[in-house]
């Protein structure tokens, strides 16, 4: 069978045409949430409900909810009801939530805690969505097709207070992320209001922190928060609450943070009992019930509680970090920004609703107001327009007289001809005029509010004073000074014991007690492997590992388990979540972090750094920009000012002494230029000379920069200047 011959397609195109429209779904109609603080999947399930009259109705079954909801969102019942889930009372996600509900939702802290199905649930709107549909029949928002074209749903809810503030809210879309973490609906609102009347407010004053449905202890890094509040990235940190009672020996923990689970924090206790890294614990349990969550430890005779939890807090996630990335759609574009930001842009979206409720108000006043205009002429001659109809033979004809005997229009003809007999008299047509002047003096108020920003703004700030009145709670998270957090205190009993540490090319890494290699043999290696870096310390030394990717990685190596020459070791990109593709080229002790790191890059510069600046107050686990941004010939540790090589692909070599440069305390430091490289050469080696070179006089710079010498017979067939 003979093949039509096709025409060769370029994947970019390809993947640009098949690739991107499910990009652009992804990040516009399903994982970042709008202004208004929903993403669609919430939208859709609450504008059902509200359909449904579940605002102010009796709870109906979830099940029902979930059927109804597959109108606006196709992508089944399962999705939509874990969508409902965490929007319920009972799940705890929120710090108001949207559902009320009635029966079992999970929790927030467990992860094990399983919802019950559908079936078996109910659920109705909480009374704060009154504030989230508010005016929405008022033409406040866009209305668009669902999918199928059979009814309209609204592209945005027109939320009367900053909720994209007060619930938290995450999605991963495709190359983009957003999380957003919660505000006290109190606080908001204050800040909302501070902004509508100086748009220069320093908000700080009135957002004090996050606030977190599940409560816990937010430590305060002022820095830290600020960079959140005006660039909307960052990182804080929140840790459980706790009482101990003395009667019982125990400690009794209440709050966890909302990023971890109570059976994530038990397993990590048990394991750390299991590996006697903790010894003051003999149970720990979860005591959850109706009353809240309670995780209890029972603590051995003589057991210091401030010193255990010191160290919990250190070794499990009772106290965890919460990454904040304030991506948000606005007007279909994603956009990372601050608290002030967001305010402006929430501001511009409800001034716009209040303004479109007013034209509203006033276009229905204003036909209302038509209607009675016409009425008021009717006064003028009851008997005449009793006269009219009563002497019009064709029913069809009482409308066009009565518009040529009053000279009215055939809108305020109809109203007049639907009044009944029974209000066809004096009294009830004087009470529908006097209406007249109210309407007239309310529709020139609402004109006038929707054509002055400063008014809406004073219909703004009322709302919000009453919200945060009727709606607004204390906050869950309590705020401790940093000081207050105390470090953990140093693990006296974890006893020191040297250890031989080796790296291969293949990032596998073994730490071998100096008791193990007494008694000999080779090391096994996978195939075509070879040991690259090795070194002698204590097992409560901090180890660092370099990436070719300019980070470093930070482990202590009493959290490595002991190894053995019989095995492969530990293979780091399992053991120290790197990047994809990311390979490990450098690792040293840290040896209390004194010394230099010195770093010879492909120009020919050397950077000698400072141990102290991969010292950090808190755990981290990596360091970014560990060095400076050029090609990376070669890494060294050395404890003090001693001689150093270089060699080129040339084989050109200078000895130079680290004392001749300077050190810097930024990582980044692009270095000093030690090696002059010539005919397209490059940097490729540092070396200690003393391992490798028979005279390392002989290639001495007398100056620096300096162009180096030609290798020696001896020098150059060294075996160790051929070691990758």
């Amino acid at each position: 069978m003979q093949r039509h011959p096709t025409t060769p397609e370029k994947i970019t195109e390809t993947l640009e045409k098949n690739y991107m429209p499910y990009t652009m779904s992804v990040i516009r109609s399903r994982a970042i949430p709008e202004i208004d603080g929903f993403k669609p999947a919430h939208r859709k399930l609450l504008y059902m409900m509200y359909k449904r009259g579940l605002l102010r109705g009796k709870r109906t079954k979830s099940a029902t909810i979930v059927g109804e909801t597959m109108k606006l969102n196709p992508h089944g019942d399962a999705a939509i009801y874990e969508t409902m889930v965490r929007l319920t009372e009972g799940n705890e996600a929120l710090l108001h939530p949207f559902v009320d509900s009635k029966g079992n939702f999970g929790k927030q802290y467990s992860r094990d805690m399983a919802y019950a199905a559908s079936r078996y649930t109910e659920a109705k709107l909480a009374p704060i969505c009154e504030e989230i549909f508010r005016d929405i029949d008022k033409n406040t928002v866009d209305f668009v097709d669902n999918y199928d074209g059979t009814m309209q749903e609204p592209v945005l809810l027109p939320t009367a207070f900053p909720n994209i503030l007060v619930s938290p809210n995450m999605g991963i879309a495709v190359g983009m992320g957003s999380k957003i973490c919660s505000f006290n609906l109190r606080e908001v609102c204050e800040a909302a209001i501070a902004y509508l009347k100086d748009e220069n407010a320093d908000l700080r004053e009135q957002l004090l922190g996050p606030d977190f449905s599940t409560g816990g202890l937010l430590i305060e890094d002022r820095e830290a928060w600020d960079k959140i509040y005006e660039t909307g990235m960052g990182s804080l940190r929140v840790r459980g609450r706790y009482t101990y009672e003395k009667k019982s020996n125990t400690i009794e923990i209440t709050e966890i943070p909302y990023t971890t689970a109570v059976e994530v924090i038990i397993e990590k206790i048990a394991e750390l009992m299991k590996a006697g890294k903790i010894r003051e614990i003999n149970d720990v349990r979860d005591e959850t019930d109706l009353g809240g969550l309670r995780l209890t430890i029972d603590l051995k005779r003589g057991a210091d509680p401030e010193k255990l939890m010191a160290k919990l807090f250190d070794k499990t996630t009772l106290e965890d970090a919460f990454g904040c990335n304030f991506n948000i759609l606005i007007d279909g574009e994603p956009r990372v920004m601050g608290i002030k930001e967001i305010m402006r842009e929430w501001t511009r979206f409800r001034t716009e609703c209040i303004r479109r409720a007013c034209v509203f108000d006033a276009e229905n006043k204003e036909a209302r107001l038509h209607l009675l205009q016409g009425l008021e002429k009717i006064l003028l001659d009851i008997d005449k327009a009793v006269k009219i109809v009563r002497g019009t033979e064709d029913d069809s004809m009482v409308v066009p007289n009565l518009m040529s005997g009053f000279g009215i229009d055939r809108t305020q003809a109809e109203f007049v001809a639907e009044i009944k007999l029974r209000n066809f008299n004096k009294d009830y047509i004087l009470k529908r005029i006097a209406e007249i002047e109210a309407l007239t003096s309310e529709i020139a108020e609402l004109r006038r509010t929707a054509e002055s920003d400063k008014l809406i703004h004073k219909v703004m700030t009322g709302q919000l004073r009453e919200i945060a009145k009727k709606y607004g709670k204390l906050r869950k998270t309590g705020i401790i000074a940093a000081d207050e957090a105390a470090p953990a205190p140093p693990e006296e009993d974890e006893p020191d014991y040297r250890v031989r540490v080796f790296l291969t090319r293949e990032n596998y890494f073994k730490k071998i007690p100096l008791t193990a290699l007494r008694s000999g043999g080779a090391h096994k290696l996978k195939e075509g492997d070879a040991i690259v870096c090795e070194a002698e310390t204590g097992s409560s030394q901090d180890m660092l590992f370099f990436s070719d990717r300019r980070n470093c990685y930070k482990m202590r190596l009493r959290d490595i388990g002991d190894s053995r020459l019989g095995v492969m070791g530990d293979y780091l990109p399992n053991i120290l979540s790197m990047e994809e593709g990311e390979r490990i080229i450098f690792a040293t002790p840290a040896f209390d972090y004194k010394g230099f790191m010195l770093f010879a890059f492909a120009n020919g510069k050397v950077a000698k750094i400072d141990m102290n600046g991969y010292a950090t107050k808190t755990n981290r686990k990596r360091l970014t920009g560990a060095y400076g941004s050029g090609e990376l010939a070669g890494c060294l540790y050395i404890p003090a000012e001693s001689d150093v090589a270089l060699i080129s692909t040339i084989d050109k070599c200078v000895v130079f002494n680290t004392a001749s440069i300077l050190t810097k305390t930024s990582r980044t430091a692009q270095g000093v230029q030690i090696l002059m490289l010539r005919r397209k050469s490059i940097l490729k080696k540092m070396f200690l000379p003393e391992c490798a070179l028979k005279d390392p006089e002989a290639y001495r710079a007398r100056s620096l920069p300096s162009s180096g010498y030609y290798l020696r017979g001896e020098d150059g067939a060294s075996e160790q200047l051929t070691l990758e």
